[in-house]
């Protein structure tokens, strides 16, 4: 029997490559999202490969939905092995043109819908006797830009949040890993939250020209899963910047990333 598997935000982008990809494997996969056609059209792309699969309204703003997901899951497929914190948004900005509306959005999908994902599920995977729980964050989590502070404030508390599971949880037999992927072809850019034009354009072009789309960055988030990793960085060269970032005195790595986001900047206003 194939794992049960439950994703958040998994009607579209990585989401939705990471269902395609469990249910390759034979795994049984439960989509929660809050676009309900984007999760109906994926729920029969599913379907049409001829596995187990289902689709959920869940808004992980919403505590009590999460909590509704977690016994539908006990109840028709008699609990779930891998559950998947993966709906998240971009919230780009420098700190004072950013309004704190703004933040609290960021705050309350990205970090506070993790934290409800596993306030929901872990209780259920504990009961099973084990489990795996992985919380989607972002090299922005590790590796940080400027005009981000939001978006990487919030990565970098699940990361947090994930590393203190993996100690809280080692005697609950269950495995947590963080993802942590860099720049890839998604769809997060349609609704983020910029503060301006300039580098409304700039992260959509970073987003447009990455040489990985969501389908092999799923593919290595789920190699990365089933080996047991605890950080699963998708991208060699965000690997070695952060080795970088530990290794170097701090004032030589700043030096390095002002020269990237310089080049970066005259590339993008090239185009």
């Amino acid at each position: 029997m194939g794992a049960r598997v439950f994703i958040t935000g998994g009607a579209s982008g990585l989401g939705r490559a990471l269902a395609q990809r469990y249910a390759r494997d034979g795994a049984s996969v439960c989509i929660g999202d809050v676009d309900d056609i984007a999760g109906q059209q994926t729920l029969a792309a599913l379907l049409a490969e001829n596995v187990t699969a289902h689709y959920l309204h869940c808004d992980v703003t919403q505590e009590q939905q999460l909590q509704d997901a977690a016994a539908w899951l006990q109840a028709q497929w008699g609990g779930v092995d891998i559950v998947i914190n993966n709906a998240g948004v971009a919230q780009i900005g420098g700190i004072t043109e950013s309004p704190i509306e703004d933040w609290q959005w960021a705050v309350d999908i990205n970090l506070l819908g993790v934290v409800r994902g596993c306030k929901a599920f872990i209780p259920l995977l504990q009961a099973q006797g084990g489990g795996k729980l992985l919380n989607v964050a972002s090299i922005a989590g590790l590796l940080f830009m400027p005009r981000s502070a939001g978006y990487n404030a919030t990565k970098a508390a699940v990361i947090a949040l994930s590393e203190t599971l993996q100690l809280e949880l080692h005697d609950s037999h269950i495995q947590v890993s963080v993802a942590c992927p860099s720049y890839f072809r998604t769809d997060l850019a349609r609704n983020m939250r910029a503060s301006n034009a300039q580098i409304r354009h700039l992260t959509q072009h970073l987003v447009e020209k990455a040489r990985l789309g969501p389908e092999e960055v799923a593919e290595l988030i789920f190699t990365g899963v089933a080996r047991g990793d605890t950080h699963i960085l998708t991208h060699p060269v965000t690997r070695t910047a952060w080795r970088l970032k530990r290794w170097l005195p701090y004032s030589w790595y700043l030096g390095l990333v002002r020269k990237q986001m310089a080049k970066a900047a005259a590339s993008t206003s090239a185009v």
